[in-house]
């Protein structure tokens, strides 16, 4: 698949690039091409990982939850190289594939519970701009996941607010990571 990311990939060099590219290689495949754009700046490369390590160890909300809230926003912000990224690590992190596959057009799919479905409203809510969360669904989540695991929740779906946003600025399309261990495709999401 030829790139058409808007800042040119550069190419992993040196000792730690060699060591990016083989974790890369063995978690994805690949390298993931955000990792190629931002390997321009190695200090904001470096946040990303650290981030990604530091949300690892979150351990209050269900990995379901937010892997079906992170793929809500990135269906919302079109970014579907997270879309195809979160529905291949629900595959490889053993999470529920079937409604990891759905999330695009989670009002109209009936496999989702409706905690799953306030998860998504919840993250999509968060995503719009200005933001419309409500105090209503505020409290529903509190109700069902109690403090510590909405505050997660609600952590992780600003995080992934930053990275669809920042994969989507910088031009960057699905890797087809899912297609490669067979997944069916994602369902496109309806129009409004």
């Amino acid at each position: 698949m030829a790139s058409s990311t808007r800042i040119p990939k550069a190419e992993l060099t040196g000792v730690y690039g060699a060591v990016v590219k083989r974790m890369s290689r063995r978690m994805f495949g690949d390298v993931p091409e955000p990792v190629e754009v931002a390997w321009h700046n190695r200090k904001v490369l470096s946040f990303s990982f650290s981030l990604g390590r530091q949300t690892q160890k979150w351990d209050q909300c269900d990995e379901n939850l937010k892997s079906f809230a992170h793929m809500a926003v990135a269906s919302l912000v079109g970014c579907g190289f997270c879309l195809d990224l979160g529905y291949f690590q629900a595959h490889n992190e053993g999470l529920d594939v079937t409604k990891a596959r759905e999330v695009p057009r989670w009002r109209e799919s009936d496999v989702f519970t409706p905690l799953e479905r306030d998860v998504m409203e919840y993250a999509e809510a968060m995503t719009q701009t200005p933001p419309t969360v409500t105090d209503e669904m505020s409290a529903r989540l509190l109700d069902q996941l109690g403090a510590p695991a909405l505050v997660e929740l609600t952590a992780f779906i600003a995080l992934a607010n930053l990275y669809t946003r920042t994969n989507t600025a910088f031009g960057i399309k699905s890797q087809e990571f899912s297609a490669a261990c067979g997944l069916k495709p994602l369902p496109v999401a309806p129009t409004t």
